[in-house]
């Protein structure tokens, strides 16, 4: 799984200049993933993380990375990518893992398709009153048999999630599938 998201993240365009380039960009992100998964939070953690498994990173994915990235390295990395892209590679990753665990609906119909739950949520801290952005909405797509998140979806600020769910269905070709949502999306109209 982790050689996969090196090769998917070898992909992504990297915003450094070549020029005094110390770290390559697909290690520094598979690290940055395993140690918010191990819990990391902020930038720091996410160097203490490195520094402290160095060793057997490299060993495990056949790196020769001499020392961890500063912290300060570390977020200019992450802030200068493309989020569009990361969304796409990360997307690319939940296709390969057990076909989605969505099973393949039948044409006669007896079987229940997988159940694809369809949510937003406003992230906390995200308003910001200096430049008069309100905060962010983010909608998410969780395939409930194989616990994948499939894939999210920034909610525009002038729109809701009504809109955005159903671009998310169609961007992600999810036809056919059993959704759950809020009661916002029992409209006639939808």
């Amino acid at each position: 799984m982790s050689s996969v998201l090196l090769t998917l993240f070898s992909e992504l365009p990297d915003p450094r200049r070549n020029q005094g380039k110390m770290y390559p960009l697909p290690p520094i992100l598979l690290f940055t993933v395993l140690a918010m998964l191990a819990g990391a939070r902020s930038y720091r953690q996410v160097h203490a993380f490195i520094r402290t498994h160095l060793d057997r990173l490299n060993s495990a994915f056949g790196l020769s990375l001499r020392r961890a990235p500063a912290y300060s390295s570390v977020r200019f990395i992450l802030r200068g990518l493309d989020a569009a892209e990361v969304e796409r590679a990360f997307r690319t990753h939940a296709a390969g893992l057990v076909d989605n665990g969505l099973a393949d609906v039948p044409a006669d119909g007896e079987s229940i398709p997988a159940a694809v739950a369809i949510d937003g949520k406003t992230l906390r801290g995200s308003f910001d009153a200096f430049h008069d952005r309100k905060a962010a909405h983010l909608l998410s797509a969780f395939a409930a048999d194989g616990q994948i998140i499939l894939g999210h979806l920034a909610i525009a600020e002038k729109s809701n999630e009504i809109p955005a769910a159903q671009e998310m269905i169609a961007t992600l070709g999810l036809t056919g599938r059993l959704f759950t949502l809020d009661a916002m999306h029992c409209q006639k109209n939808v």
